[in-house]
């Protein structure tokens, strides 16, 4: 598989990554940085996107069904040189079905995750997944 995307700034204005019929807006200046997201947010944004397909991608391997699933991401950017460590996720999955296997979930995420293995490469990365019963 090939990915394509392109991405367009304007000087002194933000910026916009361009992906299939979607763009996403990003900040490049202090004036949009509480607003839009930063370069480190889109790279974070990766791996809950990731974590998140491989959930409704597994849920019909491992026959298990689910309401929702909601992930939190956090890393720690480390100064020099300038990247992103100690990567650490949340996955809260929404589901009373006895089928879900949470460790065996996690083993595939965490195997066959195209975004985790690139970022396992370099930096640390570790996660957990919770389940919560809808009532």
């Amino acid at each position: 598989m090939n990915y394509y995307i392109k991405a367009s700034s304007i000087a002194h204005k933000d910026a916009v990554v361009h992906i299939k019929q979607s763009n996403i807006l990003f900040g490049t200046n202090p004036t949009t940085s509480e607003t839009l997201p930063n370069p480190a947010e889109l790279y974070l944004s990766s791996i809950a996107a990731c974590i998140l397909k491989n959930v409704e991608r597994f849920s019909g391997m491992l026959k298990f069904r689910y309401t929702k699933a909601e992930v939190s991401v956090h890393a720690v950017r480390l100064e020099n040189p300038p990247r992103m460590d100690n990567v650490t996720y949340e996955l809260t999955i929404h589901s009373d079905d006895k089928k879900l296997n949470i460790a065996l979930l996690q083993k595939n995420i965490e195997t066959h995750g195209t975004i985790y293995n690139t970022i396992k490469l370099s930096s640390s990365i570790s996660g957990k997944i919770i389940t919560v019963t809808d009532v």
